[in-house]
């Protein structure tokens, strides 16, 4: 029974690092752009919710309030800082992101202080047994919105003509032109959707911590980096394979060697090993 508890844990782990690490697919996909900063709008969607929740008591609301506004400075990102360099060569876009980033945490301690925020009344914190695993109602919402975000996200791409216009620019962009896409429309979207599921998983896991600090998307932009490259650069499915792969992998990990390999190092000894075997990822190209 502990076994499968573990197993149930690096699920619920995975299912959140999948929720981050898609938006980065996502942005490599389309403009191939390691978006480091994506992790800035993770914290900033944690902030905006434990804010919002405290001053109104309610955590759907405040999600109403975080998502969007997630999305939206995603937009932003993209306008004012990848837009005026595409035509750049690819490490310039990333030591922008890298130099983004770090702005960001910087802006988060001069703003909300260095010492983090709390819940006042946590929500969620209801607990169930089920089969002999004990899982609280936080833990739940994770893997439900996991299911329900990136489920949607499928449909989008896979049964609209949002999707064929986004499909039809990853693949093959001066097409895509030719046809009347608006490539800038489809980048936008691109964004928007990436940076709210970001916001929907750092609000989450504040909620599951009940904390919130400035440095919180450091060690998950490194985790996300490292799943999308585990999954094939660009490949969403990969992705999420990756992620539910580490978050197992971590579980077990953290108590068989944990003694010897921090949580941490795990993962990236994890990356290492599928490399070394399949250096082009789960489901990458060779090539």
């Amino acid at each position: 029974m502990y076994f499968f508890e573990l197993f149930v844990n690096g699920l619920i782990d995975g299912s959140t690092y999948a929720l981050m690490a898609v938006g980065l697919t996502l942005v490599y996909g389309l403009l191939r752009i390691l978006h480091v900063a994506h992790a800035g709008i993770f914290t900033l969607g944690a902030y905006i919710t434990v804010l919002v929740t405290n001053a109104t008591g309610s955590l759907p609301l405040a999600l109403l309030v975080s998502v969007p506004a997630s999305g939206i400075a995603g937009m932003a990102i993209y306008r004012l800082v990848y837009e005026p360099i595409l035509d750049r060569p690819p490490f310039v876009a990333l030591i922008a992101s890298i130099g983004l980033f770090i702005c960001m945490e910087e802006a988060f301690r001069l703003v909300f202080g260095p010492y983090g925020e709390s819940f006042a009344a946590p929500p969620l914190q209801a607990t169930y047994s089920m089969g002999g695993i004990t899982v609280n109602a936080v833990q739940i919402a994770i893997v439900a919105a996991a299911v329900v975000l990136i489920g949607g996200f499928a449909l989008l791409i896979g049964c609209t003509r949002i999707g064929v216009a986004w499909r039809a620019t990853v693949s093959s962009p001066e097409m895509a032109l030719s046809f009347g896409i608006d490539a800038v429309k489809v980048r936008y979207l691109n964004f928007f959707i990436g940076s709210a599921l970001a916001a929907v998983a750092g609000s989450l896991i504040a909620v599951l911590n009940n904390f919130v600090e400035p440095t919180m998307g450091s060690v998950t932009s490194y985790k996300a980096l490292a799943i999308i490259v585990l999954g094939g650069l660009g490949s969403v499915r990969g992705t999420l394979i990756a992620s539910l792969g580490l978050g197992v992998i971590e579980a077990y990990g953290t108590i068989y060697i944990g003694a010897i390999l921090d949580r941490d190092a795990i993962a990236f000894l994890f990356l290492i090993a599928v490399l070394m075997v399949r250096p082009e990822g789960l489901l990458g190209q060779r090539a």
